[in-house]
């Protein structure tokens, strides 16, 4: 392939138009056209940006067929992964934000004689939840169709792609992590607050409502940390095949965690409607569910690491 041939594959890779590329290189749009019918060369500095530009050498620009080194998603992967990824993080901010919805009720609206706040706060959550849980099963079943459709991909993500999702994921976990040490910082700083006294006549709860506040900031951070994840997974093909083969290490690791991880949510479910039922502490119970979440990651990275000690 020549090296006019090669440069328009590449600018139509990055989705450039020749002006865009012209642009970025300094030069006109007519040099990119002639470089592209191999009616004239570029000089050599520009010959470099070009290779620095598409991250490929000099040797494969100008002499080898640049076009059969990539891979191309026919199976459209990447698009079933993005919304898959959309619909699970709005599942989980859906759960989280209903907590949340929950706790700000039951601390602006106080108990009155005809109805109980604590039941009708229980009902918006479960409300999110019935949402959350029919987005789950549609996704999950839309997710089982296209693995059994396309059980092998083959890894079409360039290295560049691979680098720049890397350093977005750590924008996106850093984020994660501040925001709930503002929440932390927020609920510390109203326990300082004198109350005035018309909040107590009015019976408003501002320890509740800080609490709101902080699990709002607990609700942003992990669909963050959610949508990391699975957008991180999308990448790992290599997963995604072995997860494939009933035989290998990895299908037989991630359906232990999945086991593990399900009847761990389970207890934390029936613990928090028995709370709720039996001793009416729907404002308070919603706290078992952080609290057993981060023990599936705890037991996740044990049997990840007993598997790897195995191997």
């Amino acid at each position: 392939m020549s090296l006019g041939q090669n440069l328009q594959f590449l600018r139509k890779q990055k989705e450039m138009t020749q002006e865009q590329l012209a642009e970025t290189l300094e030069v006109s749009r007519q040099s990119v056209s002639k470089w592209e019918s191999d009616t004239t060369y570029p000089e050599t500095d520009k010959l470099l940006q070009i290779a620095n530009l598409f991250h490929c050498t000099l040797d494969d620009l100008m002499q080898k067929d640049i076009s059969s080194q990539y891979v191309e998603d026919k199976n459209h992967y990447d698009q079933h992964k993005n919304q898959l990824s959309k619909w699970i993080t709005i599942g989980v901010g859906l759960i989280l934000f209903g907590l949340t919805i929950c706790t700000f009720l039951m601390a602006i609206l106080p108990n009155r004689e005809g109805y109980d706040m604590d039941i009708i706060s229980a009902i918006v959550f479960f409300l999110f939840v019935v949402v959350a849980v029919a987005i789950f099963i549609i996704t999950g079943l839309q997710d089982s169709y296209f693995v059994k459709k396309h059980p092998f991909i083959e890894d079409f993500y360039t290295e560049e792609e691979k680098d720049n999702f890397h350093k977005k994921n750590i924008i996106l976990i850093t984020s994660g992590v501040v925001l709930i040490i503002v929440g932390l910082i927020i609920v510390m700083a109203a326990e300082a607050i004198t109350l005035p006294e018309y909040i107590g006549q009015n019976n408003i709860n501002l320890e509740d409502i800080m609490g709101s506040i902080f699990l709002l900031c607990v609700t942003i951070a992990v669909t963050l940390f959610v949508y990391a994840g699975t957008q991180s997974s999308k990448y790992n093909i290599k997963h995604y095949n072995l997860m494939q083969d009933r035989n290998s290490q990895t299908y037989k690791n991630d359906k232990k965690k999945g086991l593990y991880c399900g009847c761990i949510m389970m207890v934390a479910t029936i613990i928090y409607l028995a709370c709720g039922f039996i001793r009416n502490l729907w404002h308070i119970a919603w706290v078992v569910y952080p609290i057993f979440g981060v023990s599936c990651g705890i037991i996740s990275m044990i049997v990840d690491r007993n598997n790897n000690e195995e191997e």
